[in-house]
């Protein structure tokens, strides 16, 4: 008799990446004051890339990544599946983070936790802003944001939680 798998359990995603756990504001707003760099440079922004870019590919992602720093591209890749569409969210997510300056994610969810959305909320054109998962600001201590890291491509949720997985593994060798 053959044995067949759970479909929920076949896929390669870590509990991480289970979209019923959403994280409460405080959880979201404990990321980012946790995940703070002492310095960033043009060399951590391609080892973060680079980092994301594997982590991305282990699992297939068909996604866009992009950091930016004061302005600048750093780095950017687009994995087999991305679109250009990804391109444009990423730069919409990203002037989410760098107007209110925390992840994308969670000014999407302060919204949501008042009872309303981004969209409905905060007149700010949608085809310029979107305060969807996937933007992480840049911080570095005693300067503030200085930038962002966005991945585009996957449901919103996952998007933050690639980036964040990402950011705890690059600091968690840098400190």
């Amino acid at each position: 008799m053959t044995h067949k798998s759970n479909p929920s359990h076949s896929q390669e995603l870590t509990p991480k990446f289970h979209p019923e756990l959403t994280p409460s504001l405080e959880e979201l707003e404990k990321q980012e004051r946790r995940l703070v760099f002492r310095q960033f440079t043009y060399d951590d922004a391609w080892a973060l890339g680079s980092l994301l870019v594997e982590l991305a590919r282990e699992r297939q992602a068909p996604v866009a990544i992009d950091i930016h720093r004061a302005g600048q591209q750093l780095f950017h890749a687009a994995l087999p599946g991305s679109t250009p569409d990804n391109d444009a969210w990423i730069a919409r997510k990203r002037r989410v983070v760098e107007r209110y300056g925390s992840a994308s994610y969670l000014v999407g969810a302060r919204f949501r936790a008042k009872g309303t959305t981004f969209e409905e909320s905060s007149r700010l054109d949608p085809d310029t802003y979107a305060a969807h998962g996937g933007s992480f600001p840049i911080t570095v201590e005693g300067v503030g944001v200085i930038g962002a890291v966005t991945v585009s491509g996957l449901p919103q949720l996952q998007d933050h939680r690639l980036v964040v997985e990402a950011l705890e593994r690059f600091l968690g060798d840098d400190r």
